[in-house]
């Protein structure tokens, strides 16, 4: 499981960043990309990468403002011109609004898509658990920002304990079907009487990765919630230390803001996202050296960077 950062500016795309819009790589776990949030460029961004769009069978959007938006109808347009691959259809999560701007881009720019759209809309009224699949469970949560707009929790179920392979040899197990029926928790009993047992053999289950991404908001219970014990909290750095007020008066929020939540949520590392252009090269260092004075497993991302979960 990975994130790679396809754009981490604020608001306007700047020479360093574009604007937002993330990959969570699921390809060993469900050979699948989740895409979150799609501002302008983000096809070009792709590009970059070793992103198949085709394996982009989910986008969740966080809320409706251009800078997370714009990039859908050529992302979706695009996606389509891979015809030597099976098309697949999408489904797409976002506040209500998003299948009329999404539909209403395709239509009045005549692009016919060969696959489906399954559209997921929801409001205040509407959230919690969003998904649920075999593996992963997604919750969504309002956050607080100028228009509504949501954060995501992502939750990969528990995973199956490990077969512990020499220690059945060491017990006389020869490798073949009954390495299959005990890893599938059936205990055997070997042609000389002994009887094997399936729990002595398999690790306890492990604990699923937590993945926690914010959109656009300011300091709030509801990142913290959304946060709780999260292996990585990816979440907007718009401004910097200092600059509460402006923040608040816009909607967003600080490095330092952001570290007071993965610090109040027990989050085991924190992704700054979403950087003011106001912000240079040399002033990078300091959000996050500023931040990890209150949060310290802390590093501020780039456009393209690929972080290991």
């Amino acid at each position: 499981m990975d994130i790679q950062f396809l754009g981490t500016g604020a608001g306007q795309p700047s020479k360093a960043r574009n604007v937002s819009s993330l990959a969570l790589k699921l390809l060993d776990e469900i050979n699948e990309v989740w895409l979150f949030d799609c501002g302008e460029g983000t096809q070009n961004r792709i590009l970059e990468t070793t992103i198949r769009p085709r394996k982009v069978s989910k986008i969740f959007i966080t809320h409706l403002h251009g800078d997370h938006i714009f990039g859908l109808p050529g992302f979706l347009s695009s996606r389509a011109f891979q015809a030597n691959e099976e098309q697949t259809d999408l489904d797409i999560y976002g506040p209500q609004g998003i299948k009329s701007f999404v539909l209403t881009s395709l239509r009045v720019s005549g692009s016919r898509l060969p696959y489906r759209i399954h559209f997921h809309e929801f409001d205040q009224d509407s959230l919690g658990k969003i998904l649920e699949t075999d593996k992963f469970t997604v919750y969504a949560e309002e956050l607080d920002h100028t228009i509504f707009c949501v954060g995501y929790r992502v939750m990969q179920k528990d995973l199956e304990g490990t077969l512990d392979a020499d220690k059945l040899k060491a017990a006389g197990v020869p490798f073949g079907p009954l390495f299959g029926k005990i890893k599938n928790g059936q205990d055997v009993v070997l042609d000389d009487g002994t009887e094997i047992k399936a729990t002595d053999y398999i690790s306890a289950p492990r604990p699923g990765k937590v993945v926690t991404i914010l959109g656009d908001t300011r300091k709030t219970n509801a990142s913290v919630r959304l946060a709780v014990n999260a292996d990585v909290l990816v979440h907007e750095s718009t401004y910097g230390k200092g600059d509460e007020k402006i923040a608040r008066n816009h909607g967003h929020s600080t490095n330092m803001q952001a570290a007071q939540v993965a610090a109040e949520a027990g989050a085991k590392r924190l992704l700054l996202n979403h950087i003011s252009a106001r912000f240079l090269s040399k002033d990078i260092s300091q959000l996050k050296k500023d931040a990890a004075t209150v949060f310290e497993n802390v590093h501020v991302v780039k456009d393209l960077e690929e972080v290991e979960i």
